[in-house]
């Protein structure tokens, strides 16, 4: 197929060539202008003998002709498609300006010259715009793509400071110590925000005269300090401050709603404040209340009765998680082991309280 195509080739250049220098090839032959009317269309037998003498030649060097093509081809192949068509951009541009320059090179006075420069000129530019298209393609690669990078990363960056929410620290959340535990495992994510005032606070706790205090206030500072030093979390201290806002609770929502950011606590009242003012908040024991295992009424728990409760002839049993358990008549049995029926569940962020009765009365029933 591609010697075909070569010998088509060179079949139409002989017609071309044959088309156009035909006339000039009888009036040699006949060596009169004059009697070249007695050949009639001499460009078209131009055509027709130099198709045929082309493509008789074809026939002792197509094969030459095809192995250059077949070697051309493998070459064109492995080079790299960036560097094919930034050379290719580099040969375009150097004929262009040569294309530009030509109409001065050729009114040059210089007989001969000004006829061979231009084409020698163009022969030059593209040659050279080759090269350096060539030569320069990563650097134009990153010209061609500055732009999108750019604007890739400014998204980037848009969506990573999106992503990267501020939870802020109350005090009671600190001394209760659980957070640190949360971020080590990957609950919590974005920027630990810890408050000035609320440092202050856990500095006023910690140096409190009461052994208790002062207790929960030092807790406090350590867990500061483990989860800076031992935890994987971004933490920021802001340093600013509300004067013009006397409570550290109010404080906190303010600074919530200038950040955007969530509150982290473990304040009830704290809690409800912050959803009354639209301010987000993650309350410890809810995340605590949402994990403990379910207990569904008309189950049965063995539990020891600790205590009485406030009502009459109740007893008080507490889970090992801490869940306090309210026995109907079971103060009978304080300092026993009994099994329970679960009469009904109820769960507040203060905590979960379940209500049951004793299952030996429910035998006795």
């Amino acid at each position: 197929m591609l010697k075909r195509s070569v010998q088509l080739a060179f079949a139409l250049i002989g017609a071309t060539l044959g088309y156009y220098t035909g006339p000039a090839l009888f009036r040699m032959l006949s060596r009169s202008p004059l009697q070249l009317g007695d050949i009639p269309a001499p460009q078209y037998i131009g055509a027709v003998l130099g198709t045929f003498f082309l493509y008789l030649l074809t026939f002792w060097f197509t094969g030459n002709v095809v192995r250059w093509i077949q070697w051309s081809e493998e070459r064109l192949v492995k080079i790299p498609a960036a560097d094919t068509l930034f050379g290719a951009m580099g040969l375009i541009f150097g004929l262009i300006v040569a294309f530009l320059i030509e109409p001065p090179l050729s009114e040059l006075p210089l007989p001969g010259i000004s006829s061979v420069l231009p084409i020698l000129v163009s022969a030059l530019l593209g040659y050279l715009g080759f090269r350096v298209g060539y030569k320069k393609r990563d650097e134009l690669i990153a010209v061609f793509t500055m732009g999108r990078q750019a604007k890739d990363r400014g998204k980037k960056d848009k969506e990573d400071r999106d992503n990267v929410e501020h939870k802020i620290l109350d005090t009671s959340v600190i001394i209760d110590g659980r957070i640190a535990d949360i971020c080590r495992t990957g609950f919590l994510e974005g920027t630990l925000v810890i408050p000035s005032f609320v440092l202050e606070e856990l500095q006023h706790i910690a140096d409190s005269s009461d052994v208790l205090k002062r207790n929960r206030g030092r807790r406090g500072l350590d867990i500061l300090n483990k989860i800076q030093k031992e935890l994987n979390m971004r933490v920021l201290i802001y340093e600013g401050d509300f004067e013009e806002v006397s409570e550290v609770d109010s404080k906190l929502v303010k600074l919530a709603k200038v950040l955007s950011g969530k509150v982290v606590t473990n304040d009830f009242n704290l809690n409800k404040v912050c959803e009354l003012q639209g301010v987000k908040v993650l309350n410890i024991n809810d995340l605590a209340n949402a994990v403990k295992p379910v207990v569904l009424p008309g189950e049965e728990i063995n539990v020891q009765v600790i205590k009485d409760g406030k009502e009459h002839g109740q007893g008080v049993a507490y889970l090992d998680d801490g869940t306090m358990i309210v026995i109907e008549g079971g103060r009978e049995y304080i300092g026993e082991r009994i099994d329970v029926l679960v009469t009904s569940v109820l769960q507040t962020s203060a905590g979960r309280m379940i209500f049951a009765k004793p299952k030996l009365l429910e035998k006795a029933l």
